[in-house]
C-alpha cells in the first residue's frame, strides 16, 4: 500500500484546503467566539460543506455519500485543523455516521445515513460521563419499559449536543459500571420528554453539551441489547484516526506560521531564524510532523482496508497528540510571550489541540492501549 495520496485524493486535498482558506479562515472562529454564537458554527458554511460532499465522505454512494472513506475524511479534517473551521463535520458526518454504519440495522441506515450526508439532520454521540474517556465506565441506565427503554443518567462533553436533531446514547442495560458487557446504543430525539441539554462553551471556542436524561424514552435501540462495544469500538477507532488528522493539520499550520515569523523577526540586526538553536528545534519539529503524517495516513488507509485497526488507531492518536503538543508549545516559545496574547491566532490552535488531545483517549490512554495491542 503506497504511502501517498492517489490522484482523486490529492484533488480532494487541494479542494478542501482552498475551500476552508477562502470560506472559513480563523477569523470566522474568532467572530463566533466574540459574538458568543449559540449555534457555534455558521449554518451557511455547513450547507456549503454539504454541497461540496464533505458530509458524506465516509458513506458509500448507495448511502447518499461520496465514498472517499476514512482517507477522504482525514484529508478534510486536516484541512479544517489548519483554519480551525467550526462545523458539525466531526460530530455528525464522522462520529455519528461511523457509529450508525457499524451499529444500526439496514433499515435504520437507510433512514439516517442519507439524512446525514444531505445535511438534513445533525446527529451526535453521547459517550463519556466523566473527565476521562472510558466508555466501559458507563453508568447511565436503560431500563426496559413495555416495547421500549427508559434512560436515566448524565453524559458530558457531547459535541454539538445542543443543536443535534438526534443523539446516539451509550447506556447500560445490564451489569455494573466498568463491565464491557451489558452496554447498548440508543437513539434519542431532540426535545424528548425528560431530556435536558445544557450548552457549554469550551476553551476551544466550540459548543459542547452536558446532557441529562430524566426518564427519557429512547426512540430506538441501534443494535442487539448488551453488545454495543463490539460495534462501537471499530467506529471509535476510525473517529480517533480522523481526530489525529485534525491534530496533524494544527501541527502543520503552527509550524508554517512560526517559520514565517522567525524569518522576519530580528534581534541583533539579523532574523532570529538564523540562530542555530532555533534551527535545530525547527528541524526536530518538522521531522515530528512528517513522522506523524506517515502514521496518520497509514492508519487511515488501514481503516479503509478493514480488519483490526486498534494498533494503528492508538498509534496515530498518541503520536498526533504528542506532536500537536510539541508544535503548539514551540510556536508559543518561538513567538515569545506575545504568542499567547489574543492578538495572535496561536492561542486558538493551542486550545483546540488540547481538547482534541483528550477526546476519545489522550496520549496515556492510547500509549497503554498500543502497548497492550503489541503484547506488553
Amino acid at each position: 500500500m503506497a504511502m501517498v495520496l492517489n490522484e482523486e485524493q490529492q484533488l480532494l486535498k487541494e479542494s478542501a484546503e482552498g475551500f476552508f482558506e477562502e470560506k472559513a479562515p480563523i477569523t470566522q472562529l474568532r467572530q463566533l467566539r466574540d459574538d458568543k454564537d449559540e449555534t457555534g458554527y455558521s449554518m451557511a458554511l455547513w450547507q456549503e460543506m454539504v454541497e461540496m460532499g464533505f458530509a458524506g465522505l465516509l458513506l458509500d454512494e448507495e448511502e447518499g455519500g461520496t465514498g472517499f472513506g476514512c482517507v477522504g475524511a482525514g484529508i478534510v479534517a486536516e484541512a479544517m485543523g489548519k483554519t480551525l473551521s467550526a462545523s458539525p463535520f466531526l460530530s455528525s458526518a464522522v462520529i455519528a455516521a461511523l457509529v450508525i454504519k457499524h451499529a444500526a440495522s439496514d433499515e435504520q441506515k437507510a433512514e439516517l445515513l442519507p439524512a446525514i450526508a444531505g445535511g438534513e439532520k445533525v446527529l451526535t454521540l453521547a459517550l463519556d460521563e466523566g473527565s476521562r474517556h472510558n466508555p466501559e465506565a458507563t453508568a447511565l441506565k436503560a431500563e426496559k419499559s413495555g416495547d421500549g427503554y427508559i434512560l436515566s443518567g448524565l453524559k458530558t462533553f457531547v459535541p454539538d449536543g445542543h443543536v443535534a436533531d438526534q443523539i446516539i446514547v451509550l447506556a447500560r442495560t445490564s451489569g455494573n459500571a466498568g463491565d464491557r458487557a451489558g452496554l447498548s446504543l440508543f437513539l434519542v430525539d431532540k426535545g424528548a420528554g425528560g431530556l435536558i441539554v445544557d450548552r457549554t462553551s469550551s476553551m476551544d471556542s466550540r459548543n459542547w453539551a452536558k446532557v441529562t436524561f430524566e426518564g427519557v424514552k429512547a426512540a430506538a435501540l441501534l443494535e442487539a441489547e448488551g453488545e454495543a462495544m463490539d460495534a462501537l469500538e471499530p467506529a471509535l477507532d476510525r473517529c480517533r484516526i480522523i481526530l489525529a488528522a485534525e491534530l496533524l493539520g494544527i501541527a502543520q499550520q503552527t509550524l508554517g506560521i512560526t517559520m514565517e515569523y522567525i524569518k522576519e523577526r530580528k534581534q541583533f540586526g539579523v532574523p532570529i531564524g538564523s540562530f542555530q538553536g532555533l534551527q535545530h528545534r525547527a528541524a526536530e519539529w518538522f521531522g515530528e510532523v512528517e513522522v506523524t503524517r506517515s502514521a496518520v495516513l497509514k492508519a487511515l488507509q488501514v481503516a479503509d482496508a478493514g480488519g483490526d485497526i486498534r494498533w494503528f488507531a492508538s498509534l496515530a492518536k498518541a503520536k498526533a497528540s504528542k506532536t500537536a503538543e510539541l508544535a503548539t508549545n514551540e510556536a508559543v516559545q518561538m513567538h515569545g510571550g506575545m504568542g499567547v496574547t489574543d492578538e495572535f491566532d496561536l492561542g486558538f490552535y493551542i486550545k483546540r489541540a488540547r481538547v482534541l488531545q483528550h477526546m476519545y483517549g489522550d496520549f496515556n490512554y492510547h500509549a497503554d492501549r498500543f502497548a497492550a495491542c503489541s503484547g506488553y
